[in-house]
């Protein structure tokens, strides 16, 4: 059997892909699995790291904001989808897939639409209770439909044929052991960790606020050892934040661009700091971790701030709207959580509570039923 997965843009739509990827060749042995997306997306480098074929196909999404630099990437991304068509139709004729599964981005609707075309089975995964776009327009002609969330359901169109079934966590994320975790970084038992991260470009504000909490942790010698990913576009910004705010990018800090060990670094963790992300959610609640939420402003329909009250509103997290945020209120918060640890384990139980373990299992039943279909 062959399946094609199509994934790309954010690790939010790569990572499920992934998890759903190694649920496929533990349920179907001998399963052959392929994925579709941009080499210059960041999907290139984590499906080639995990050994899968990788299978190129430019998609970008158009801009609304018209600059001139956003009119010559229009033009590009006009010409690009012009040329999808035929591309995806390649890319089937040389996998020869018996199914398509399309995780998000822009990359999923040409390949998704033509394998359906083409009569071939296809299947859809929406992390988010609102769907992109791109999902919204396949799942009318899609065989299955599978939400995260009941909220999604009505929202994709086509309620007669969509299961909810969460968000697919890598079994990694629940396996890992966290003391071995902590030894492989060199800490203690009883060290406070806290991790923060803003998405895999980086965002701006959170780079900032963190940095003078960086500052903050070091000027008041708390011995919390803080590991933090800048994102692509938060590199260089950060290192001279270190530089301005005069805090040591090597004393109880590790900073990376992007976290490619993220179960590891998240089992090691006390307190998460992050954006209220789809996936970033599931795993939190899959690893039991206490978190400070801000979401991101930059979506539709606000629904990373909807994600996150569903976490506050359990008692697994404080959320800190990017409108309110300020460095003083960060550092109040943290202050306040790292004072108790047992308040930390306590919003990690409740985080826990909210896991859905069966999500690959569900997924991989529903596809076997419609491959024997």
């Amino acid at each position: 059997m062959r399946v094609l997965i199509a994934a790309g843009g954010t690790a939010g739509h790569i990572n499920p892909a992934l998890a759903i990827a190694g649920a496929i060749q533990e349920e179907f042995p001998g399963a052959e699995v392929h994925f579709a997306g941009r080499k210059e997306g960041m999907e290139y480098g984590l499906v080639t790291k995990a050994g899968y074929p990788f299978h190129h196909i430019e998609v970008n999404g158009i801009q609304r904001r018209l600059t001139g630099e956003n009119i010559v990437r229009n033009v590009k991304a006009l010409w690009h989808l012009a040329l999808s068509g035929p591309r995806a139709r390649a890319i089937m004729k040389e996998v020869q897939p018996d199914l398509v599964i399309g995780c998000g981005g822009y990359v999923s609707g040409p390949v998704v639409r033509c394998a359906s075309k083409m009569g071939i089975k296809t299947a859809i995964h929406e992390q988010n209770a609102f769907p992109g776009v791109t999902n919204k327009l396949l799942a009318k002609g899609a065989t299955v439909v599978f939400a995260a969330v009941p909220g999604a359901v009505e929202r994709l169109g086509a309620p007669e044929k969509t299961l909810v079934v969460g968000n697919p966590v890598r079994p990694e994320i629940f396996n890992q052991d966290r003391q071995a975790a902590r030894r492989s970084l060199g800490l203690e038992e009883d060290r406070l960790v806290i991790l923060s991260f803003g998405g895999s470009l980086g965002a701006r504000r959170i780079n900032e606020v963190v940095a003078d909490l960086c500052a903050w942790e070091q000027g008041e010698n708390r011995g919390i050892f803080h590991i933090h990913a800048t994102g692509s576009r938060g590199v260089i910004l950060f290192r001279n934040l270190a530089r301005e705010k005069g805090f040591d990018l090597e004393k109880n800090l590790m900073v990376r661009e992007y976290i490619q060990d993220m179960p590891r670094m998240l089992a090691a963790a006390d307190l998460v700091i992050s954006r209220a992300g789809a996936l970033t959610l599931a795993e939190l609640e899959a690893v039991g971790r206490a978190a400070i939420l801000i979401p991101s402003p930059n979506v539709a329909e606000n629904h990373q701030y909807y994600n996150a009250l569903e976490l506050e509103q359990a008692g697994a997290a404080r959320v800190i709207e990017e409108k309110d945020l300020t460095s003083e209120k960060l550092i109040q918060l943290v202050k306040e959580l790292t004072a108790d640890r047992a308040q930390l384990m306590v919003m990690g139980r409740k985080a826990a509570a909210l896991a859905q373990p069966d999500s690959l299992r569900m997924i991989t039943r529903k596809l076997r039923e419609i491959l024997e279909d």
